[in-house]
């Protein structure tokens, strides 16, 4: 068993991110609007649930030792505490 590469949150962010953005989102997007998406930062596998909690237990199922990063596809956040829409433009 090897041992989970350590990041900072924000080197963990940041991958999440780009990983998304480079082999997911086009997969994901529009079709699953809404859902959650838990990325492993280290093997770049994914899941998708309705809800977060959801997302992050199916892929640790088959990563026990996940680095996860959550994205909710088509928003730029999971969520908000008041006005603005979070959907993706373009």
């Amino acid at each position: 068993m090897t041992t989970p590469t350590r990041r900072l949150p924000e080197e963990t962010a940041r991958l999440g991110e780009e990983i998304y953005e480079r082999n997911i989102r086009q997969h994901v997007e529009p079709g699953r609007v809404g859902e959650f998406v838990a990325i492993d930062v280290n093997s770049r596998d994914y899941s998708i649930a309705d809800s977060e909690v959801a997302a992050a237990e199916q892929l640790r199922e088959r990563h026990p030792e996940a680095r996860v990063w959550l994205m909710r596809a088509g928003y730029r956040a999971l969520g908000s505490f008041g006005g603005g829409s979070l959907r993706r433009t373009g």
